[in-house]
Formats: structure tokens, sequence, C-alpha cells
């Protein structure tokens, strides 16, 4: 193995330990409810208020260090993930917990958008596209592996567990991040300001619509996604946890698979093609209502083009914007939240107004085909832009 391929695995083993921290509440949150004595819609905010904390402060914090070395924010925001981490494991009380979830929701994403950014800087530019494929899959890796093994952790031993080994391993990776990441410049010193100018850009705002549509229309069903295979597929309750593995395996190989396609056929033909495969199958799904089988089959096609997409669309946005590209992948992550909290919000609504999940993939795929539709228009003007600025040179 070289020593490029060595570091893409250290950093991606970092976005697995953080893609953990964010995930994880989700399966504790009834244990952490109990043991603090709290409610469980207090306990919920735990997640809400990671959600906002990335989204908000990683595009400050990426643009107010832009000019730093990727090395150095590397190992700042890692140290900064530890005493998260730490101040979670230690937390007497909810408002403690609280506060420590926004830590880790800063340092984690500014430590994945920098992650993004140093793959792009370690590796040739033929081999962007893999090396993109391969941190998507530290994040998958976490809805795979991170989960259940913090859900085992925490019934051996204790919820406030997971959270130390988490710090452990951590100094690990910051100590291999130190050994082996190569110094790498920041972005272009651009005053704080005018980097936002990046966002008067239509490919980079069409771009980030992408985003928007795409995770809107999928969370919309996903967030609902067991009891649509039980109540609508027809599968027996007893194998949901086994398809939902399945399933983030699935994604897993979508993340490589897509980072291998962009080096061959290149990140624009990736991204309108998985886009299309994501919207047509799962607006198809209602169609295997009571056939489990045909059911489970689309919804992991669903699921390998979801994960393609998504290493396809990091890569557009490193080759659109390569002076602001840190800043780009900030907000992208922020679009990306946002998304979520929207599909999560309007999937309610469509199913506390019908009283079933039948329609959610149609609409799902409604806002998945605007995603295409906001890809097909950025990518024209990119390329528009492109020719405009090759005939004034």
């Amino acid at each position: 193995m070289n020593k490029r391929k060595l570091v893409i695995y250290v950093l991606t083993i970092g976005v697995f330990l953080t893609a953990t921290s964010e995930l994880i509440v989700s399966g504790i949150i009834g244990t952490i409810s109990g043991d603090l004595g709290v409610s469980l819609a207090l306990a919920g905010q735990l997640v809400t208020v990671y959600s906002l904390s990335f989204a908000i402060g990683t595009p400050v914090i990426i643009s107010l260090t832009s000019r730093l070395g990727r090395k150095q924010m590397l190992l700042a925001s890692l140290a900064v993930f530890i005493a998260g981490c730490l101040a979670a494991w230690m937390s007497p009380n909810i408002a403690v917990l609280m506060l420590s979830r926004v830590i880790l929701g800063v340092s984690s994403g500014v430590f994945l958008v920098v992650v993004f950014g140093a793959a792009a800087k370690i590796v040739p530019p033929e081999k962007i596209g893999s090396a993109i494929g391969t941190v998507v899959l530290g994040f998958s890796s976490a809805m795979i592996l991170g989960i259940p093994l913090g859900m085992a952790i925490a019934e051996w031993l204790n919820w406030r567990a997971i959270f130390l080994i988490l710090a452990l391993l951590s100094i690990g990776v910051a100590y291999l991040i130190n050994k082996l990441v190569p110094p790498m410049e920041g972005d272009a010193a651009v005053p704080f300001f005018m980097q936002f100018k990046v966002l008067g850009s239509a490919v980079i705002v069409s771009g980030l619509l992408i985003t928007l549509f795409r995770e809107s229309g999928n969370n919309l069903l996903f967030t609902y996604v067991i009891p649509f295979m039980q109540n609508i597929l027809a599968l027996p309750a007893s194998y949901s946890s086994f398809v939902m593995l399945w399933l983030g395996l699935v994604g897993a190989a979508g993340s490589r698979l897509g980072g291998y396609c962009i080096d061959r056929w290149g990140v624009s033909r990736v991204l309108l093609a998985g886009l299309v495969m994501h919207a047509a199958t799962i607006s198809t799904l209602p169609l295997w209502a009571g056939r489990t089988i045909p059911g489970i089959a689309f919804l992991s096609l669903m699921a390998l083009a979801m994960f393609a997409t998504g290493t396809a669309i990091q890569s557009y946005f490193i080759a659109r914007a390569p002076q602001s590209s840190n800043l780009v992948l900030s907000i992208n992550t922020s679009i990306t939240h946002l998304g979520l909290a929207l599909g999560a919000g309007g999937g309610g609504l469509v199913l506390e107004s019908t009283g079933t999940l039948y329609y959610h993939p149609w609409l799902g795929g409604l806002l998945v085909g605007l995603g295409l539709a906001a890809a097909s228009v950025s990518i024209a003007w990119g390329r528009k832009k492109s020719r405009s600025e090759l005939s004034l040179n």
C-alpha cells in the first residue's frame, strides 16, 4: 500500500469516528433519557443541537480558517472533537451533554470538510473520485457498524463509555495524521466576506439545490423506511435489522462504485446518471406494495444510487470551486442537514394528513427529480462558463 492510500484510509477512519458521534445518539436516546432523568422529547434535542451546530458553525469556522494549513486544521478539529467526547463522557446533566453536542457538531463538521479538501490535494486529479468515495465510505460505515457497536457498548458498559472510546480512538487517529499527512496549504488568501461571493455563482447555487432537493426527497422516505418496509412492502418485522444492515452494505459499495465511475467517466455523467437512477427507483417503490423481494431489490438499487451520487456531489464542488472548495463543501454539509430536517418534517406532515406511507416514495421521487433538474442546469451553466473563459484566453 502506498503512502497516499494509507493517508486516505486514516482520514476515513477519522470520518467514521466523527460520524458515529453524530448517529449514535439516535440509537441510545432512550438510555440517555432514563439515565439523566429527562423526557424523551428533551433528550431528542441532542440531535437537533448537533445538527444546528454542524450546519451553522461549520461554514463560519471553515471560512475564518481558510488560509491555515490543512494538516493543522485536521489536528485542531480532531483535538476539539476529542474534548467534546470527553465532555460527553463526564457530563453530569443534560445541560453539559447539550454543550458537548455543540462542540461535537462544529468539530465534526469542520473535520469532515477539511478531510474532503485534503483528500483532493493528496491524490492526483485522476484519482479524486476514488479518494472522495473512500472518505464517504467512512460515513456510510458509521451507519453500518457505528450505531450497532455503540448500542452494544451501551448495553455492555454504559452510554458514556461510547464517547470515552471515541476519544481514545481519535487520539490514535490524530497521532497517525501528525505522522503521515504531509503539510498542505489552505485555500487562496481571500477576505472573509469575499469568500462568500462564490455563492453568487449560478453554478454553485444550483449545485447546492441538488443537495437540498436530493436530501429532502430521500429523507422524506428514509425517516420512515422501517415502517414502510413492514407496512407497504410486507417485510416481516424480524427481518428489519438484517435488511437495514444490507442497505448499509449496499450504500458502502455505492460510495466506492461512485468514486470508480467518476475517475473513469467524469463527475457530471455519474452525477446525472445517479440522480436518474435514484429518482426512478424511489418512485417505483409503491408499485411493489405487498411484494417484499422486488420491493427490497428496488430499495437496494435506490441506496446504491444515493451513495454513489453523494460521492459525485462532493467531487463536483471540488471541481467547480477549486479556490473555495472548503467553504463550498462546508455550506453543502449545512444544506445537507437542512434537507434532512425538511424531509423528515415533510414526511411527518404527509403521514399525519394521509394516514399512510404509500405516497412517500412518489413525493420523494418528485423532490429527487427537482434535484436532477438542478444538476442539469448547474452542469450546463458550468460548461457555458468554461467555454467563455476559454474564449477570453
